[in-house]
Parts: C-alpha cells; structure tokens; sequence
C-alpha cells in the first residue's frame, strides 16, 4: 500500500497536465501469460538434500488492468500452477492436474515514464516494475489457503502501428506470507510460505512469465495517454487577436456585399426598364435623290414589275450617255413591321434594280452601288409611294 500511494503522488507530480484527461473507461488493458515456476532451493524428501531451482511446474493466467497516469497503474493476476512429473517437492501433490492457483492485486511502475518522462506514446521498450499482494490456495491440500506477497519485473515491447499491443517477459518472486495448512508435510508448509513473514529468498518462489496484453481504445482517439497540448496567455492572447481581426475582415466582407446587392439590384432594374422600352424607330438617311426615275415596290415585294422597268432603262440610257457616271441606288421601305425586316427588305430592294440594270442593259456592276436605308414616311405623303429604289449619280 505503501508502494502504491508513493508511487501515485510520484507520478502525478512527474506528470502534471502532460496528458489528456483519464477517464472511467480509459487505458484498460487484458491480456495471458505463460511460463514456469520454480523453489530457489528445494528439499528432497527421498535424500534429505537440499538443491536450487530442482522443483519446477508449468503455469499459465490472465491479467486485467488499468494505467491511472503515465507511471502507476493496477493489475489483477490469475495464475494457475499445473502438476508436475519431478519427484520432488512441492510441485507434485495429490493426484489433481491443477496443483494451485491464485489472484493477485498487483501496483504496476512504468520506470521510463518516471524517470525519463512522457513522450505522447509509449516507447517501444518499457521497464515496469510491479508489485502487491494477493490470495493462494493449494487444490490437494484441505485449508489450504494462504496470503502470498509478489515483485518483479515486466521487460516489455509496445507493438502495432497504434502501439495496442504489449509483449513482455516477466521475472518475479513470490512470497507466502501465511500457512497454507498442517495436513501436510511441514517441509512443504516451510517452503511455500517462506518461514512466515521473514521474506527469505532461499524459501521463495521464482516465476518467469511470458505474456501479451491488448490495450483497449480510449476516449483520446488512441489506445494510449495523448499528450494535452499546452498554450501560454502569450499564444492564447495572439490567437485571440487574429480571430477578432478575422471576425473584423468577414464584418467588413459582409458590408461590402450589402453595398454590392444595392449596386447590383439598381443595375437590374436599369437592365429591365431598357428591356421594356419600346423599340427606337429606326432612323432612315433622307436623302435627295438627283436623278428623277425612280422604282415602286409593291407591298412587302422586292421584284421590279414590267411597268416599272422603263425607269430603268431611263437610268441606263442616262449611263451610257454618261460613261464616267457612278450610280448609288437607295432602297426604302415604308413604316408598316419590324423595323429589322423593313431593313432587310430595302437593301434586297436596290440589289433587284441592281441585277435588272446589270444584266439586261450591260451596265458595269462596279458603276453600281447599293444601300438599304430601311423604312420611311419621310420621303411621299402617300405611304406606298415610300417603296421605292431612288438613284443618284455619285460623280456630280
């Protein structure tokens, strides 16, 4: 109990916010083990001598635990001791397989953790030394049960890539500190308990285990203590400071974007009321023509009618009268449909007069020019007269 309080306040003082908070259900662990255990010095009832490590038997357990910090822990032992075929004492007794067993309560020390610290996972080889006590009883024997003392040693490999698993091989001494009874041989009695509570190692018990524990999952994410990270106020102060200028940047971000809603939405309505306005009445080049024939169209018609085509021939007669003239022939459209149709029209309009003075009367395309002028009411008050091809000689 002693080892186990100084070994609390050692390793709370080694640790002190090192690590994460240990919860109820943290850093548990379970595991088996297995191996011998033999007398440092055993008498043989058949010669009367005494020999070293010359009785011996097989034995196997579990054990469950709990690291409360870093450095201390518990751990409950279960053990069993199996019958052996060795003549001597105290390994073969009655005709039972399972010649004792016991459970005990054992305070465990990570000896690196105390003396060199804690790195934020176990180092691959640990030392831990363990001790405590615990109940023994011999299967063959009537009233045979006992208070037994155990120390030791666990040489221990941290394995897996999260470090779960823990391989160890484990010396340790077991002492009986009570009788286990006077049905039997006092020279069993003497070597089992150890005369009583004299600790004497020539009467004790060598064990040498070798085991393997899975460390369950924590509430930190590991299998593991987690090492808290700790902030000084200078660091803390520093964070603040760039969370407020963040939050003074996203404020200014937000204010920025109102102003740009307001922008956007009155650009908006400017784009809808241009949309909506009635279309512009296209504006036509009024232009006096300085040649007198001229080429009604009939409605929405862009071919010259027979009775038409003698103001061609005036106009091509008047060309070939006049070799360097240059003729521009101006179509119009009158008022009536959309503007970009009326367009279309009078430039199709001055190409018919066009090909007629081309083709029929040979006059020279490149003395030729056209335009479309698109609708007018400008040029006749009669509004079909406004369908007309107009010329003009480009050289007076």
């Amino acid at each position: 109990m002693f080892f186990a309080a100084a070994a609390i306040a050692v390793s709370a003082s080694a640790q002190r916010t090192a690590v994460t908070a240990n919860k109820a259900g943290d850093n548990f662990y379970v595991g088996i083990h297995a191996g011998a255990v033999t007398t440092l010095t055993n008498k043989n009832f058949s010669t009367g001598k005494e020999s070293a490590f010359s009785a011996y038997a097989a034995q196997a357990g579990v054990r469950v635990g709990k690291n409360f910090t870093t450095v201390f822990g518990l751990a409950l032992d279960g053990n069993v001791y199996f019958k052996n075929h060795s003549h001597n004492c105290p390994f073969k007794i009655g005709m039972t397989f399972i010649q004792a067993f016991d459970v005990d309560l054992l305070a465990t020390a990570n000896l690196m953790n105390l003396f060199a610290g804690y790195k934020g996972q176990p180092r691959t080889f640990e030392v831990i030394a363990l001790g405590g006590f615990g109940w023994t009883h011999v299967t063959a024997l009537k009233k045979a049960n006992g208070i037994n003392s155990k120390v030791g040693f666990d040489f221990a490999l941290n394995l897996g890539n999260k470090k779960q698993w823990q391989v160890y091989l484990e010396p340790s001494l077991v002492y009986q500190l009570q009788g286990l009874g006077s049905d039997y041989s006092n020279e069993f009695v003497n070597v089992m308990r150890g005369d009583g509570f004299q600790f004497n190692a020539n009467k004790a018990l060598f064990s040498l285990n070798a085991g393997v524990n899975y460390k369950f999952g924590t509430s930190n994410g590991t299998h593991n203590f987690a090492k808290e990270q700790i902030r000084d106020q200078a660091e803390i102060d520093a964070l603040n400071a760039k969370l407020n200028a963040a939050q003074a940047d996203a404020n200014a971000a937000k204010a920025n974007s109102s102003s740009l809603d307001g922008k956007i939405a009155e650009l908006q309505k400017a784009l809808n009321d241009c949309m909506n306005k009635p279309a512009a009445a296209a504006v036509v080049k009024q232009e006096k023509a300085n040649l007198q024939p001229s080429v009604i169209f009939g409605y929405d018609k862009a071919v010259v009618e027979r009775s038409q085509e003698a103001n061609l021939e005036m106009i091509a007669k008047y060309m070939k009268n006049n070799k360097d003239a240059k003729i521009k022939i101006s179509g119009y459209a009158s008022p009536e449909g959309k503007a970009e149709y009326n367009q279309k029209l009078s430039e199709r309009r001055a190409e018919a007069c066009k090909n007629i003075l081309v083709k029929k009367y040979g006059i020279a395309a490149d003395r030729l020019q056209t335009e479309g002028l698109g609708a007018t009411d400008k040029l006749f008050d009669e509004v079909e007269f406004n369908r007309v091809a107009l010329f003009n000689d480009t050289t007076k």
